[in-house]
């Protein structure tokens, strides 16, 4: 066992035992995970702060029920949860119009090279908002996975974990959220890297 894995456990004991600021640290050390995996989910900025203010509540109503494991999938599975009851709430349909799916370039300054020419910048942001827009159009039990697989590299057995859905249903999830973005990545091949085209 790592010294940071012994320094959570304190931690956890401490909040779990009634320590605000103990809780306090727990939120510092996950709550920009917990917000990249409620945007990726809900993709909306404000709704996903929401989410995370209230799972962090929600959590530290219920510290005391911990019942040890990994506290991240803990926190995780209640993010997940509050997504899934603010979808359910607001009867979110998944099938919009991709035309009025909102473009988010928080990602574009990443993907960027200083010393690319201008059109070999512009085509890197088209890629940038298209890989955006394709995860955009996921079902949000699709787009969480993926996110969690993809973007933040838990395993299969982590994510089973987090979401509380059995191995199987994570698997075929990925597997379908990454042939659904293949395939609308697809529809503009002249974006993607040669190796990546048809």
């Amino acid at each position: 066992m790592t010294s940071l894995q012994t320094e959570e456990d304190v931690t956890i004991a401490q909040a779990v035992a009634g320590d605000l600021d103990a809780f306090n640290q727990l939120v510092l050390r996950y709550q920009n995970l917990a917000y990249s995996v409620a945007y990726r989910t809900l993709q909306d900025d404000a709704a996903a702060a929401d989410v995370v203010q209230e799972s962090f509540i929600k959590a530290y109503r219920a510290i005391a029920t911990f019942q040890g494991g990994s506290f991240k999938s803990w926190i995780i599975r209640i993010v997940a949860n509050t997504c899934y009851d603010l979808l359910r709430v607001r009867q979110r349909k998944v099938t919009d119009s991709l035309d009025d799916l909102i473009e988010n370039d928080e990602y574009a300054p990443f993907l960027e090279d200083a010393a690319a020419d201008p059109q070999a910048h512009v085509e890197q942001l088209e890629l940038s908002q298209l890989i955006e827009r394709s995860f955009a159009a996921l079902p949000p039990d699709q787009r969480l996975v993926l996110s969690l697989c993809d973007v933040h590299g838990y395993s299969y057995e982590e994510i089973a974990e987090m979401t509380g859905a059995p191995m199987g249903t994570v698997k075929s999830r990925i597997n379908r959220a990454r042939t659904r973005v293949r395939d609308y990545l697809l529809q503009r091949p002249e974006l993607l890297p040669p190796a990546f085209r048809p």
